[in-house]
Order: structure tokens, then C-alpha cells, then sequence
């Protein structure tokens, strides 16, 4: 779910540029606001590199086959630390595999960027619920699962508005929107695949190593 080189208008990936500039901006200010801000790096470091990978990891849902994004896991696992993961992980994946395009990284930094700052606000929701005498573990699962699903969806969300409404007039309109629709629905199942796995990883984490979760 990259947009690659020569897809989007040059105005769209200048603005999505400076979003991407901005937006990291804010988040290395949030960053820098923790107590040991460094305490975070290795961390982040190999989710970035599971991040990088996962693009690799790719599921049939016939008739096209999608890959995983592990944006939600991002969020959830690295609050405001994932939205610089992403944008290095995207970057590595242009030069290295050309997933995406360097005039697209920072349409795709936003893309997945600000889904996954989305759903770390999500899974903060559970302490709400979680004073309110909801059951603890059952809580920290349900809005894990819903920030890696949400994460995916909202990505999807954007890629689907940015591609269907740029499409190269050049091209058969009508089959490339079809093959849009079709591997937007493909996308379903995939939040739920994300969902899933971010929520069985979170409780794992929190019964072995809960410092790791982000509060």
C-alpha cells in the first residue's frame, strides 16, 4: 500500500512534504518532552526494522494479495516515537526494494504516519475504561486489536483518496478504479489479520516485559 513515483500530481507531494515535516517536528517535540527520551531508541529501532520488513510479508486475499503494515503496532507500541519510525522505514524501503518513490515519501509518511499517531490515542483510551472497572487484560486486548485495525484502516482510507481521485488521464479510468475497489476490500480482512496479531502481541508484552508498553 505504497503510492510510487509518478502517480500523484507534483502539488500533492509537496504538500505532502512539508505535512511530513511538520508532522515530525511535533513529534520530536513530544519526544523530547520524556524524562529519557533516549530510553526509547532501541525500541523503536526494531520496529522500524520490523516495519521495513513486513512489506515483504505478503497474504492472499484473492484476487490480489496485500502485505502487512504493522502501521497500528507502530502507534500503539511507540505513541509519538512512531511516526519518525515510519518515515525511515519508508524511506529505506524506496531506495532499497522501491516500495513507493522518493517524490511519494512524504504523501506516504502521512499516509501511515498519522494513522498510527491515531491509534496510540486509541490505546491510551483503555485506561479510561480501565478505571471505569473494566476488566484490565481484557480492556488492554480489545483497544490493541482496535489500534492496529483502525492504524491499517485509516491508511487504506487515505491511499483509497489520494489514488482514486489522481488517476493519470492517460489510463482506462473505469479498470483502474475497479482494481482500486478491489484491492481496497482486499484491506478488510487485513485490519482484522493486524488487529489480531498487534493485540496477541501486547498481551505477550504486557505478561513479560510490560515497561514496553507505551502509558
Amino acid at each position: 500500500m505504497h503510492i510510487p513515483d509518478g502517480i500523484l500530481p507534483a502539488s500533492v507531494c509537496i504538500a505532502g512534504y512539508g505535512a511530513t515535516g511538520a508532522a515530525t517536528w511535533y513529534c520530536l517535540r513530544q519526544i523530547n518532552r520524556d524524562r529519557n527520551p533516549q530510553a526509547q531508541i532501541p525500541k523503536a529501532s526494531l520496529l522500524t526494522a520490523a516495519f521495513f520488513v513486513a512489506s515483504w510479508i505478503h497474504i492472499p486475499v484473492p484476487p490480489v494479495s496485500v502485505h502487512l503494515v504493522l502501521n497500528g503496532l507502530l502507534g500503539t507500541l511507540l505513541g509519538y516515537y512512531a511516526f519518525p519510525a515510519i518515515l525511515i522505514g519508508l524511506f529505506f524501503q524506496a531506495i532499497m526494494f522501491g516500495h513507493g518513490g522518493l517524490t511519494t515519501l512524504g504523501v506516504n509518511a502521512i499516509m501511515m504516519g498519522i494513522p498510527a499517531l491515531i491509534a496510540y490515542q486509541i490505546f491510551q483510551m483503555r485506561h479510561w475504561f480501565k478505571h471505569r472497572g473494566g476488566n484490565g487484560n481484557i480492556t488492554l486486548s480489545l483497544f490493541a486489536f482496535l489500534a492496529g485495525a483502525v492504524g491499517l484502516g485509516l491508511a487504506a482510507a487515505i491511499f483509497f483518496v489520494l489514488v482514486i481521485t489522481t488517476i493519470p488521464g492517460e489510463l482506462d479510468i473505469a479498470t483502474e478504479k475497479n482494481a482500486i475497489y478491489g484491492l481496497m476490500l482486499a484491506h478488510i480482512p487485513l485490519m482484522l489479520i493486524e488487529g489480531a496479531f498487534t493485540a496477541m502481541l501486547v498481551t505477550f508484552l504486557n505478561r513479560v516485559k510490560p515497561e514496553l508498553i507505551r502509558d
